[in-house]
């Protein structure tokens, strides 16, 4: 048993106790004075002692997990119970009114205060004003129904308790008829009582959503980076917790990496507004007005799992016009390569349109994953020499360094560093290596495979 629920379960045994010592107390001094207003108050404790055994029994039951036939658990019994105690509650209202109504038509009727009537009142008002600050203090931080009615309850009796000390002592100086009033009093308080906690009760039941929270939570998940909108946010109380689902829209060009972390960060700003809320998240694609062509071509190329590279966009007399590479499996028939490309092309123009000229260029794509093995020291230096010998002609690259040379079923895997000027753009430096690496396959047959790595020129 986990220490809130415990706390919970404590808190309404020791409410049984409580009320049942006051109900004893009131019945004995109400038969002793034959007053209307303390025997009723005795009636009205009495409910509460068959409410807290409610309580304490809901409590036992709502703890328990979900299963095959209560798949969002067991909280509604609180819910419940305090729909029982409600009832109860209107019903000894009716029971004193009408026995109110009777004392005053029947003046015969009399009433004695006694000096344990008010031992056992002021008793009653001590034990209310503890237990009430008491169970309010343990159902809010337990956001539990059942304890929050049982505290409504402590709270009326106490106001109830003070009108039938009232009537007691006018009583006392001469007005026989001021009990009966006082009874109409104990009346009113506990009817409110019972409207107060059946509102609450309802709304439990009925699946309201608590006041405010959901305006809070909205306003928290639309501040998260990344989330264009919240679709729909939907909330039920069970008890303590508070279920429900939250759908929200992100940019579908946005990779799931990204998506994974917004709905991580949508998830903690949720707990944060409402640690008792656990709601079920979904994510929707949206396509959005600032979408560039190049992410809409590589969304197409992402769902169809293409990889591609060096995209470019052109705009040509008002028609636009894509190129791209495409990298397909070297080992692939071109027949199927080419009707890949023509998927890919038509995945193209249906996300931007017919009139959209698209052209792939198809690259090999080593599919295998190559064993490979260090050259000797000798071929390692040649290709290493045959290296600066290409980068020496352009001019843009220097000190070309940490020379890798690996033998494969598919030939030689050259690996290298060199250095370039900081402020070149990224395109010269890419086409600065590009010509590096055709000039060794120029040079040397055996090499298939070219990766140099350009690092900013150190400063003198």
């Amino acid at each position: 048993m986990s220490e809130l629920h415990a706390r919970k379960e404590n808190a309404a045994l020791a409410s049984i106790a409580a009320s049942a010592a006051i109900t004893v107390g009131k019945l004995v001094a109400g038969l002793m004075s034959g007053s209307l207003a303390l025997m009723s108050e005795a009636g009205h404790a009495a409910v509460d002692t068959g409410a807290t055994v409610l309580t304490w029994l809901a409590v036992r039951a709502a703890h328990k997990p979900a299963d095959d036939q209560h798949h969002y658990g067991h909280g509604k019994y609180e819910a419940l119970a305090a729909l029982v105690e409600t009832g109860l509650l209107f019903a000894l209202t009716a029971f004193v009114v009408i026995e109110a109504t009777h004392r005053l038509m029947s003046p015969s009727v009399s009433v004695e205060p006694k000096l344990i009537a008010f031992i056992v009142l002021g008793a009653s008002i001590v034990i209310d004003a503890v237990r009430w600050r008491s169970l309010s203090k343990i159902a809010k931080e337990t956001r539990s129904d059942a304890l929050a009615a049982d505290a409504l309850h402590f709270s009326s009796d106490l106001v109830a308790s003070v009108l039938v000390l009232i009537g007691l002592t006018f009583t006392l100086f001469g007005y026989p008829q001021a009990d009966a009033f006082a009874a109409f009093g104990v009346a009113i308080f506990v009817a409110i009582a019972g409207y107060r906690l059946g509102r609450r009760t309802v709304d439990a039941l009925l699946d309201t959503a608590p006041e405010g929270v959901a305006d809070r939570l909205r306003e928290a998940v639309e501040a998260v980076p990344g989330v264009a909108r919240v679709d729909f946010l939907r909330l039920r109380p069970a008890g303590p917790a508070l279920l429900g689902e939250i759908g929200i829209g992100v940019a579908r060009t946005l990779p799931q990496e990204r998506v994974a972390r917004i709905t991580d960060a949508v998830r903690a700003a949720i707990k944060a507004q409402a640690p008792e809320a656990d709601l079920t998240l979904t994510t929707e694609p949206l396509a959005l007005d600032d979408e560039s062509a190049l992410e809409r071509v590589l969304l197409v190329a992402a769902r169809q799992k293409r990889a591609i590279h060096h995209v470019t966009v052109q705009e040509i007399d008002g028609r636009r016009s894509i190129s791209l590479d495409l990298e397909l499996d070297g080992l692939m028939s071109h027949g199927d390569a080419h009707e890949a490309a023509t998927r890919l092309e038509s995945g193209v123009r249906d996300e931007l349109g017919d009139d959209v000229e698209v052209e792939t260029h198809i690259e090999p794509l080593e599919m295998r994953e190559l064993a490979g093995q260090d050259v000797s020291p000798d071929l390692s230096n040649a290709v290493a020499d045959e290296l600066a010998k290409a980068a020496a002609n352009g001019g843009l690259i220097v000190d070309v360094h940490n020379v890798r040379v690996r033998r494969t079923d598919a030939g030689l895997v050259v690996n290298y560093h060199c250095r370039v000027d900081p402020t070149l753009s990224v395109t010269h430096v890419h086409d600065a290596v590009d010509e590096v690496d055709r000039r060794l396959k120029s040079a040397r047959e055996d090499v298939c495979r070219v990766v140099g790595h350009a690092e900013p020129l150190r400063p003198a």
